[in-house]
């Protein structure tokens, strides 16, 4: 099969298998209105039937987002623009996010399924955020977003483990400095197992798993994908998914 025909194929059939976007078959009336019209009017171009590939469904009124990964990336890159840590270790969240965060800040991603990648700024460290490759109370500046709520449920291929977030805290709390940061995001509301997808907890209950650490700020995006720079954790514990946002430190006398 050609690349050419190959490619028709992956930007016309592919698309429509995909239940979720079996609505979107409603809007090819006006992109082949519209494409025989484009061709009509290019007389500089060459605009063929096998090149076309339909986005039928980006004509929003508004840019769409994740609030979740949206707000979490800012709230992490402005608490490091304030701490201005000489290094920064995150462990498997956004390859995007880090590789925007290596621009200002040194960064080491660590990542069950390292990242392959090599940019200025940026260090890729294969590890398990349950077996971090660091030493005791080596690490000044960390964080983990959206991260611990998989750990253990086989979706990456790590083994199954129902223990896992709670395994991933301890393990973060090990590597962590005394007068260190910890910047970690979890969903948060009804405290549940979504298997095999991601867990949701209590606001409560993630300060229990941290608890030889301090919480200094809570931060949230609620269920209708407001952020609120200081919320209270109860403010979260009936939500349905959102998205909770912890900085913790670790005190002197937990060494």
């Amino acid at each position: 099969m050609s690349v050419v025909l190959r490619n028709f194929m992956r930007n016309w059939v592919l698309p429509f298998l995909d239940p979720r976007r079996i609505f979107s078959l409603a809007l090819l009336p006006r992109f082949i209105l519209e494409f025989r019209e484009y061709r009509r009017r290019a007389k500089r171009e060459q605009v063929k039937l096998i090149d076309t590939y339909p986005c039928l469904t980006d004509r929003t009124e508004h840019t769409p987002f994740d609030p979740h990964y949206f707000y979490q990336g800012a709230w992490l890159a402005r608490r490091l623009r304030h701490a201005a840590p000489a290094l920064h270790v995150d462990a498997g969240s956004s390859v995007l996010m880090a590789s925007v965060l290596s621009a200002h800040v040194p960064l080491w991603f660590v990542d069950y399924r390292p990242l392959q990648a090599e940019l200025e700024g940026l260090k890729c460290i294969a590890g398990s955020v349950t077996a971090l490759p660091f030493s005791d109370a080596s690490i000044d500046s960390l964080s983990s977003l959206h991260v611990i709520e998989h750990v253990g449920l086989g979706r990456y291929g790590d083994p199954l483990d129902p223990q896992g977030s709670i395994n991933a805290a301890h393990e973060f709390q090990r590597v962590l400095k005394p007068g260190g940061r910890l910047y970690l995001s979890v969903p948060v509301g009804r405290e549940r197992v979504c298997f095999n997808a991601h867990r949701v907890f209590k606001p409560i209950s993630i300060t229990q798993y941290f608890g030889d650490l301090e919480l200094l700020k809570f931060s949230l995006v609620d269920d209708s994908g407001h952020f609120v720079e200081e919320a209270d954790l109860d403010s979260a514990a009936y939500l349905d998914y959102g998205c909770g946002m912890f900085e913790f430190t670790k005190s002197s006398g937990n060494a």
